[in-house]
């Protein structure tokens, strides 16, 4: 008697303890009772602090909260229960929930999920229910649920969901109930419903489904031993193809299920021919039933351009054309039903300058510096940048200086040996008049009667003789002079009156040597 007495003295005194915890620890306008807080409708924007943490069961309903950090549920790792639907939620921080491992049933549908992965459900393993209908989830990724062992409902039904992952559920073997209603989804493949190992009943009305030859599995589960759990009747109606449009799945034969292979075409079946700078654009035109998904992709190369998938549908679409772009371009086109394909070889006709060697159709080698792949006179030159084409044209002139003043030197130093040896004997030597600036196109050969060789500069070679022919010694300016220049100044000389060397310098102002003396030059 003293014994019963006294356990029924304890439990009130841990009753009342109760209630005064949870009258203290309610929150101003919640409705605390028990292990239960109520927090609906309310107008919350966040996660209420300060939330008992003796708290089983939390109601957050029809309120406006947006985001739920790490923070938020941390305290509360005695959660069974959390009910947030019907909310403006967007985001859920990465291991939010990750403390609430007795956590039984999570309601989060009605609110503006865009996106899920597994870090949200991360910690949840005794998780079994799981409520996202009403959100705006388009896509479902590879394991978004792995970590949900003890799953027993998903509650997916009212999203805009198109398609999924074949491994979408991978990892759900206690999953009961799978409610995919009322989405965007076209087809479904027998892939992402294996690992439901315990399924009983799978709901897909309300999708707009395309019956064809990815659909036959299904048909063929519905009509066998999937009638029972495949609650449907006649509520999987066909939106397409539209000689099946209105039909219920499992009235339509399992024959009409077909899948028309893909053809493709070109707009240009031959090899194409652009020049550099231009724009290509080739559409790929791809029939077949579903409608086949197209891509193009650079399977070979004519010079060292980039290979493998390139961006864009259809159309394929080059701008600003190198020798880069040469090579050959695959559109392949796929849909259940099989695969096609088809090429073409396209090729840049770049534009050769001066000293380039390039032909048309020719692409240049890797190897090559950069001024002999790309000269000022070719069109591929006025394709580069400003700073580009600024630091060619400098190298090129660097290098032409250097090579004169190398040929200066060579010069130079033979004269030199040929006076330090005394005699005329072998020499090399530079006649020393020039009408300016030279180049090595305009170096030319002479030997005279004893065999001594030399070089004369000319620009424009003049037909007649310098001051020199007449004012030097006649028989050895002669002999340093080429066949034409010894004629020339012969006729010249018997020509003209016999001057004096002071009479041959008055025209230099306005006289026929002006210009060959302005610019004479000596080594």
């Amino acid at each position: 008697m003293i014994h019963a007495d006294w356990m029924e003295f304890i439990t009130t005194i841990l009753i009342l303890s109760l209630q005064v915890l949870s009258s203290q620890g309610c929150l101003e306008g919640c409705r605390c009772y028990s292990t239960t807080v109520e927090c609906g409708s309310l107008g919350l924007t966040a996660v209420p602090p300060n939330i008992p943490a003796f708290t089983q069961t939390l109601f957050l309903q029809d309120n406006d909260i947006t985001h739920i950090s790490q923070r938020d549920f941390s305290h509360l790792s005695q959660l069974q229960n959390l009910y947030i639907q019907n909310n403006s939620l967007s985001t859920i921080d990465p291991g939010a929930l990750s403390r609430q491992h007795l956590l039984v049933e999570l309601a989060l549908n009605g609110n503006r999920i865009q996106h899920l992965n597994d870090s949200i459900f991360e910690g949840l393993d005794h998780l079994r229910v799981l409520y996202l209908a009403g959100n705006y989830i388009s896509w479902l990724a590879s394991l978004t649920f792995r970590g949900l062992q003890r799953l027993q409902e998903l509650h997916l039904q009212e999203n805009n969901i198109q398609s999924m992952a074949d491994q979408a559920f991978e990892g759900l073997s206690s999953l009961a109930l799978l409610d995919l209603s009322s989405n965007r989804l076209h087809t479904l493949h027998q892939a992402s419903i294996q690992p439901l190992k315990s399924l009983q009943e799978l709901r897909l009305a309300g999708n707009q489904w395309r019956c064809d030859c990815v659909l036959h599995w299904l048909w063929a589960w519905t009509t066998g031993e999937g009638q029972r759990r495949l609650l449907l009747g006649k509520k999987m109606v066909c939106a397409e193809p539209p000689r099946l449009a209105g039909h219920s799945l499992l009235q339509v034969p399992g024959n009409s299920l077909v899948c028309i292979p893909p053809a493709v075409r070109l707009d240009h079946k031959q090899g194409l021919v652009s020049r550099v700078g231009d724009e290509l654009r080739v559409s790929c035109q791809a029939t077949g039933y579903p409608p086949p998904a197209v891509s193009w992709r650079k399977v070979s190369e004519a010079g060292p351009g980039p290979s493998g998938l390139l961006p864009g549908g259809a159309t394929l679409t080059l701008r600003n054309l190198t020798a880069w772009h040469a090579g050959i371009y695959e559109c392949e086109a796929h849909n259940p039903g099989g695969r096609a394909s088809a090429t073409f070889e396209l090729r840049v006709n770049l534009s050769s300058g001066p000293g380039l060697g390039l032909r048309s159709w020719e692409t240049p080698s890797p190897g090559l510096p950069p001024y002999q792949r790309a000269g000022a006179g070719s069109m591929e030159f006025t394709t580069l940048g400003p700073g580009t084409q600024a630091s060619i044209a400098v190298g090129i002139s660097l290098l032409t200086l250097v090579a004169f003043l190398l040929l200066g030197a060579m010069i130079c130093r033979r004269r030199a040996g040929e006076k330090g040896q005394g005699g005329e004997e072998g020499g090399l030597y530079l006649n020393d008049y020039s009408d300016g600036p030279t180049t090595f196109a305009q170096l030319e050969e002479y030997r005279d009667e004893a065999g001594r060789e030399m070089l004369v500069l000319d620009r424009n070679r003049t037909d007649f003789c310098t001051y020199k022919d007449t004012a030097a010694e006649p028989g050895r300016q002669l002999r340093g002079l080429g066949p034409l220049h010894q004629a020339q100044a012969q006729a010249q000389a018997q020509a003209q009156p016999q001057r004096g060397p002071g009479e041959l310098f008055e025209n230099l102002s306005g006289g026929a040597f002006k210009r060959e003396i302005e610019y004479e030059i000596h080594c």
